[in-house]
């Protein structure tokens, strides 16, 4: 029977990913994969899409690291016009900012948490925990991804 580890009172949720690290879940937002689509997706169309959701959460979220997590794709058997095969992504995209410990064990830990922003898609929109996270989000290699910043006081 799994172990649930209770989220901090201020954490959405809590994540305990493959390296046992827990991780919280401090923001996350949903948006349509495909809600202003105009024709139909394909790759070039998810790519651009991505890419758009990448760039916005720098924007968002300077000094914070952003880690796309591979979504699935999935190729029906459908008229394609132009821009190649249809391609279809999972319809909604996930933008959530976690928070750790501290990285660096030189740093304070009441100072310092490590940070990191993931985009990840699903086929609803509901909070990841340990049972039902995206298989990518409890992969994630957090050392080598998310950074350590003095939290706000």
């Amino acid at each position: 029977m799994p172990q649930h580890v209770k989220a901090p009172a201020l954490a959405l949720a809590r994540l305990v990913l493959a390296s046992g690290r827990p991780v919280d879940l401090a923001e996350l937002r949903f948006t349509s994969t495909y809600g202003d689509l105009e024709g139909y997706p394909c790759r070039p169309v998810n790519d651009l899409r991505i890419e758009g959701l990448l760039r916005a959460a720098r924007r968002a979220r300077p000094g914070t690291p952003v880690h796309l997590v591979a979504p699935p794709r999935e190729y029906p058997d459908q008229y394609a016009g132009g821009l190649g095969p249809v391609e279809v992504l999972p319809p909604v995209a996930c933008l959530g900012t976690f928070h750790s410990t501290a990285l660096d064990p030189a740093h304070d830990p009441v100072a310092y948490r490590s940070r990191l922003t993931v985009l990840w898609f699903q086929t609803a929109p509901r909070l990841p925990s340990d049972c039902r996270a995206e298989p990518g989000l409890r992969d994630l290699d957090w050392s080598r991804l998310a950074r350590d910043a003095r939290t706000s006081a």
